[in-house]
């Protein structure tokens, strides 16, 4: 069953982001997350994508190499593996960033071989040396770029105008959404204008960034209904699991963190205090999106499952 039909149930449904093991680590720790997240009966497990990255390695002159290495590959492998050992629905990202058209393509391919046909749509971080984000020679420099592929490719044609002798299964796709805006974004309503735009290119749901103030949730909705936008915007939630997240999750994520929440976390005294008080706010999160008609949650696990599993066990 597609995902558009899993979130268009009226049941409370959980979701799950994951990411592939580090290269080289195996799939040890992955699964065994998994094992902890399976009892909830997730809708689907989301599988992110990351592109290559500068690192510096001295030589033996004293010198150093930039090289770029991508330190989590297997996106695709990993979420045939998750679909195959735990018949869970699995939705990996397919990202522009770091891969031209071509590869995009045989990505595409790749899906379609192993009978994944829910992908989740993004643009992709910028590079961390740059100032903006730059696109791959031959890439695309939007995810509306993407998402025009895709359509592409679901009506039988390669990127090149070639007709697919073959045609699959087409792939259904969602894409993500801010609520308190891209930090690229010059302000929320062109920002909101670029999520119509998905929608009318065929983006069935959109996924939200994480946030930690229902309200931004709740107004960001109640706009984008004004605007014409109709597809169901799944509430992205990840508990505070360290005192540092304090400064680092707004930086990393641009969004706020709500005075109240930043009130108790400086009081704080250790990691495993702000672990309990995210687990708490979280909890208390997700119930009030329940109050106001939500049934579907997106859970950010990243250091954070055991957190997001003693809340899903709260909500139960």
């Amino acid at each position: 069953m597609s995902i558009t039909k899993i979130i268009d149930r009226n049941s409370r449904r959980f979701s799950f982001e994951v990411l592939p093991p580090l290269k080289g680590t195996g799939t040890g720790k992955l699964f065994a997350d998994i094992d902890k997240l399976r009892e909830f009966d997730p809708a689907y497990i989301n599988i992110t994508t990351h592109h290559s990255e500068f690192v510096y390695k001295q030589l033996p002159n004293g010198q150093y190499e930039r090289l770029r290495i991508r330190r989590r590959p297997g996106t695709i492998a990993i979420a045939a593996a998750i679909q195959q050992r735990y018949n869970i629905p699995v939705q990996p990202h397919v990202i522009c960033s770091g891969a031209t058209i071509e590869e995009i393509e045989y990505e595409l391919l790749d899906l379609q071989f192993l009978g994944i046909s829910d992908l989740l749509l993004l643009r992709g971080d910028k590079v961390k040396e740059d100032s903006r984000f730059t696109p791959t020679p031959g890439g695309h420099a939007h995810t509306t770029d993407l998402i025009r592929q895709v359509n592409r490719f679901n009506d039988g044609f390669f990127a090149d105008d070639t007709p697919i002798r073959n045609p699959g299964r087409k792939f259904d796709f969602g894409v993500a959404c801010y609520p308190e805006k891209h930090e690229e974004a010059p302000n929320l309503e062109m920002d909101m204008q670029y999520l119509k735009e998905k929608q009318d290119l065929g983006a069935q749901y959109a996924v939200t960034q994480l946030f930690f103030d229902n309200q931004k949730y709740f107004d960001f909705v109640k706009k984008a209904r004004a605007m014409g936008i109709t597809i169901p915007i799944i509430p992205g939630i990840k508990p505070l699991a360290k005192l540092g997240q304090l400064t680092v999750v707004p930086k990393t994520f641009h969004c706020d963190i709500p005075e109240p929440l930043a009130r108790e976390i400086v009081k704080c005294k250790t990691d495993e205090d702000a672990r309990l008080l995210g687990i708490e706010w979280t909890t208390a999160q997700c119930q009030e999106l329940y109050q106001h008609g939500v049934n579907n949650i997106h859970f950010y696990t990243v250091s954070a499952v055991d957190s997001v599993v003693e809340v899903a066990k709260r909500l139960l």
